[in-house]
């Protein structure tokens, strides 16, 4: 019998990506999107294995109704896992950011990722089962950046959020981690890359020396679901090139602090 997930999210860009790699792994797919010829679409492509989910994750009566109707599709109580992806950002400086756009960013980001991990750990409960959760947090939780509105303390809150609910269902036998991507050119970052400048000044920043994709953050996303990660919970996986820890290589520094010359 194949494993079973919940992707939020996964009509298309990272999302997508994971869903594609999680079928390719042989998982049975839910593709939860809110919007519902694009999870049916996103769907199809992935074959009979993969079933539909339209839902709000920021919704809790529409997140739980997400999660019996996979159930109702699967035969299985309870997903094996959970990818809580969903998510989506409103650009803008804090000084003229409304609180409509603060709550919106608030309700996917952070209270859809809850509601979400906590109506599949419910079920992993209630049916005696291990299972593994994983929130797509960013880079963006980890080093702030401007006019990104709620984006940033969303994914930071998020980053808490799965250390605390790795504690606290620990003893249930489920695991919950998080990924956090960094200059992926896909998804919501495709605006951003489909201006060359800015693509080559991005790429250059990289230690690795180029941009990620949706592949590279889906690989590490089904690591974390696997059995290769059993004791594994808790923590935050960064998939962005080295980019956020190499602030010290942009800076100007002396010859003299270089080493002697060769």
């Amino acid at each position: 019998m194949s494993r079973t997930v919940v992707v939020s999210g996964a009509g298309a860009g990272v999302g997508a990506a994971i869903a594609a790699t999680l079928a390719a792994e042989g998982w049975s797919i839910g593709v939860l999107d809110r919007d519902g010829d694009t999870a049916r679409e996103a769907a199809g492509a992935l074959g009979e294995r993969a079933v539909a989910l339209v839902a709000d994750a920021a919704d809790e009566r529409s997140a739980e109704g997400a999660l019996d109707a996979f159930a109702a599709a699967t035969g299985r109580p309870a997903p094996d896992g959970l990818v809580a992806n969903a998510g989506i950002v409103r650009f803008g400086p804090l000084l003229d950011l409304s609180v409509d756009d603060w709550r919106a960013v608030v309700d996917v980001n952070l209270t859809g990722t809850f509601l979400l991990a906590r109506a599949a750990a419910r079920r992993m409960a209630a049916a005696g089962q291990a299972g593994a959760i994983v929130a797509v947090t960013s880079m963006n939780g980890v080093a702030a950046g401007p006019n990104a509105g709620a984006y940033g303390a969303t994914k930071a809150a998020v980053a808490l959020l799965v250390r605390q609910m790795a504690i606290e269902w620990g003893p249930l036998g489920i695991r919950v981690n998080a990924v956090a991507p960094g200059l992926i050119d896909a998804g919501m970052s495709a605006p951003i890359y489909a201006d060359d400048d800015v693509r080559r000044a991005r790429t250059e920043r990289v230690p690795l020396g180029r941009l990620g994709t949706g592949a590279d953050v889906a690989d590490v996303v089904a690591f974390l679901l696997s059995d290769r990660a059993a004791y594994v919970t808790g923590t935050e996986v960064l998939v962005d090139g080295g980019v956020t820890g190499s602030i010290i290589a942009t800076l100007p520094r002396p010859a003299a602090v270089e080493g002697p010359e060769r």
